[in-house]
């Protein structure tokens, strides 16, 4: 065996791997295609033997189509077998916890054992928008009440209990704290859940919060010991330029971001001079410094040494592709080279 194979074998055996999408709509597409794109990832990356399978909630944003989570999971479920599925994740200020308990306890019976609930607190959106949602602008400052409302109407019912969560009641659901922050990393740990760490696009914290959330873990019914997961923007290509090439799809949708503009998901550039100003490249560059893009060889090595650094017991790879061809090839060279 070459030392490469060894090597992948090594790094897969250390941290499991899943995947997030957000049902990007690419120019020149919709969001019936976006969801048809969903699915054959979800697929692939099961047959790949990828762990887990999230999206997550986002709102008013015309090129994320994934911002009814739970009814694209229910999709996504049925046409996939083994992989686990779940929120990456659902922003609890934004519903109300028996809502939420209600939608993932149907999705437990439908899917038994499949089914996990990532909990964020941001809103997912605008200002503007938060208030569309109906959402309390002080909710997100104490996660604390929602979560526990979450978990009782996901345990098993109390004596007396008077309004339930049908289904839900006792499914427990498994949870888990989603995060950017030292905040949810804490409330993670005294909680007892499993901590998901969103170094995809917010990385300034993630060393910081992962030690905190082990200094300060408590264990749990649903937990025994730390559990951390972090999230990453991964692209694998055939050649170091060619995945470079594809990466600047991404570098565009953050550069529109900060500018506040809208649009779908625009294809690669070979000139990304041309399009960003050396302020927004320097803005760009910080928040998507732990990208790990190349080819198949560079990336292992990347995860590898991501796994190093934060100890994560899993990686959950995250990448913004045009073409659907690339973004099933970039997951392929990654798992198996």
């Amino acid at each position: 065996m070459s030392n490469v194979l060894n090597e992948e074998v090594i790094m897969t055996a250390i941290a499991k791997l899943s995947v997030l999408d957000l049902a990007p709509v690419v120019q020149g597409s919709n969001a019936n295609e976006a969801f048809a794109r969903a699915k054959e990832l979800a697929q692939h990356v099961e047959r790949l033997g990828y762990h887990r399978f999230w999206m997550a909630e986002h709102h008013n944003m015309p090129d994320i189509a994934s911002a009814a989570t739970s009814t694209l999971l229910a999709y996504i479920g049925a046409h996939t077998q083994r992989i686990r599925i779940g929120s990456g994740g659902v922003m609890l200020p934004n519903h109300a916890p028996m809502i939420v308990a209600e939608q993932y306890g149907t999705l437990a019976a439908l899917f038994p054992e499949r089914v996990d609930l990532g909990i964020g607190r941001a809103p997912g959106s605008d200002g503007v928008t938060t208030r569309a949602l109906r959402r309390d602008a002080k909710a997100a400052e104490d996660l604390l009440p929602q979560l526990e409302e979450l978990q009782y109407f996901l345990g098993e019912e109390q004596p007396g209990q008077r309004v339930r969560a049908y289904p839900g009641v006792g499914s427990h659901v498994p949870l888990w704290l989603l995060g950017s922050s030292t905040y949810s990393a804490l409330l993670a740990a005294q909680k007892g859940l499993p901590f998901a760490f969103a170094a995809h696009f917010a990385p300034d914290f993630m060393m910081r919060a992962i030690e905190l959330y082990r200094e300060q873990f408590q264990p749990s019914a649903q937990l025994s010991a730390p559990y951390v997961m972090v999230a990453v923007n991964a692209i694998a290509a055939a050649t170091n330029e060619q995945a470079e090439f594809l990466a600047t799809t991404g570098q565009q949708k953050f550069v529109s971001m900060i500018r506040g503009q809208e649009g779908l998901i625009p294809p690669p550039t070979d000139n990304m001079d041309a399009i960003w100003t050396e302020l927004e490249r320097q803005q760009v560059t910080r928040m998507l410094r732990e990208s790990i893009i190349g080819n198949k060889e560079k990336v292992q090595a990347g995860l590898r040494g991501l796994q190093a650094r934060t100890g994560a017991d899993e990686i959950m790879l995250h990448n913004i592709i045009y073409d659907q061809q690339a973004r099933l090839n970039s997951y392929e060279l990654i798992m198996h080279g």
